[in-house]
């Protein structure tokens, strides 16, 4: 076997960022990562490298003419070898889901039929990005359902009432103090807000409509999963947390909990979703060149999520005020990070909108997305999933030299 040929196929540098989304997506919840956050990463790393495999695949006939040194058509790799990888990884991922229970495996599902509709056929006409930007907000809403999930089994109540608690202080701090009784309509809100100033940062990076319709995939897809598994919201985990509660309906229970999960989780998820947007517009030039509006559009976009992720910090109640102290100007930090990261890449490739530096502005865009993750967390009040996901920019870095991300 040719493991460098396997490592060409499967882009390897772009693999450290992908644990970033579901630690991402544990922080938003407000709960600590637990066995059902590893699950999620796993299943993440099946579903990205299957992906990876089922581009080129799809992709081999255009690459024996535009990128002969591909694996598959420089016969590195088979085709047959590289579908066999993509449909063993796909199983995987849903298998590995599958055990952080139904809500998670549901999100999974869904996450592996975007891939699997992208790389087959969505990728050539005007929906391939807004398909490329749900993957990744679905990714992120893996690891906000898969933590919650594992965490709703160890004790519903909890549980519950922790996630019931985090909503509760992004609507009030976002609305103002109100009844308890409009919690629920405060926290829908907030979330189309948050939704609303996303898409607006991303309209140079497709049309407005594009934009729009990829923050709705995302966004629908997981109120589908909330749905799917009764009422969710502050009201319901609140009433799950409620002194036999759980003991009446513990599933009931669970579900409220993970709707609340994912409602909480909706704006990193669409903050991903819009960086992702912005990335894949710009990477559908990368084999031609020609295109300054793309990468303008998408420069545009990294400096309105920076600003955005910077200057809005959400910690979640329930954090410890140790913790938190430190965490705005961990925010800030990372969020330039991200921007430098980007941005500059960006510029060069608006400039010279040649293929080379076209596709290095994909690969800055593709690592950006860690320090964008572990800001998304800082904000979120969890300083070691921050980190963590920022720990991992060193080797996509390093790797990244010897492996081509694009």
């Amino acid at each position: 076997m040719n493991l460098r040929a396997w490592a060409e196929l499967l882009r390897l540098p772009a693999l450290f960022t992908v644990p970033g989304d579901a630690l991402a997506g544990a922080a938003a919840t407000g709960l600590r990562p637990s066995r059902g956050t590893f699950l999620a990463i796993g299943s993440s790393l099946c579903l990205y490298e299957a992906g990876m495999a089922l581009n080129d695949w799809a992709d081999r006939a255009e690459d024996a003419v535009d990128r002969p040194h591909r694996p598959l058509p420089s016969g590195r790799v088979t085709p047959t070898a590289a579908l066999t990888a993509a449909v063993a990884l796909t199983a995987g991922g849903l298998a590995l889901a599958a055990r952080a229970g139904r809500p998670a495996l549901a999100t999974a599902t869904a996450l592996a039929g975007t891939v699997w509709a992208y790389d087959l056929g969505l990728k050539r006409t005007p929906a391939g990005p807004v398909a490329m930007a749900a993957a990744r907000g679905l990714d992120l809403l893996l690891g906000a359902t898969a933590t919650a999930t594992t965490a709703a089994a160890r004790g519903p109540a909890t549980a519950g009432a922790r996630t019931s608690a985090t909503v509760a202080a992004r609507t009030a701090a976002t609305t103002g103090a109100r009844k308890p009784t409009i919690a629920g309509a405060s926290t829908a809100a907030t979330t189309g807000a948050s939704t609303a100033a996303i898409t607006a940062a991303s309209a140079g990076a497709t049309r407005a409509g594009g934009t729009a319709t990829g923050t709705g995939v995302t966004r629908a897809l997981a109120t589908a999963v909330a749905k799917g598994h009764h009422r969710s919201g502050p009201a319901a985990a609140a009433r799950a947390a409620r002194p036999g509660g759980a003991a009446v309906r513990p599933g009931g229970a669970a579900a409220r909990t993970t709707g609340a999960a994912v409602l909480s989780a909706l704006p990193a998820a669409g903050t991903l979703a819009a960086h992702t947007l912005a990335v894949t517009a710009v990477s559908r030039h990368e084999t031609q060149g020609g295109s300054t509006g793309a990468p303008l559009g998408a420069l545009a976009t990294t400096l309105a999520l920076g600003h955005a992720v910077a200057y809005t910090p959400r910690p979640p109640a329930g954090r410890r005020t140790a913790a938190t102290a430190a965490l705005p100007g961990t925010t800030v930090a990372l969020t330039a990070a991200y921007a430098t990261t980007a941005a500059r890449p960006y510029l060069h490739a608006a400039l010279n909108p040649s293929p080379p530096l076209t596709q290095r502005a994909v690969g800055g865009g593709i690592r950006a997305l860690i320090p964008l993750q572990a800001a998304l967390a800082a904000r979120s009040g969890s300083l070691g999933s921050a980190l963590l996901t920022a720990a991992l920019a060193p080797a996509a870095r390093r790797f990244a030299r010897k492996v081509s991300v694009t």
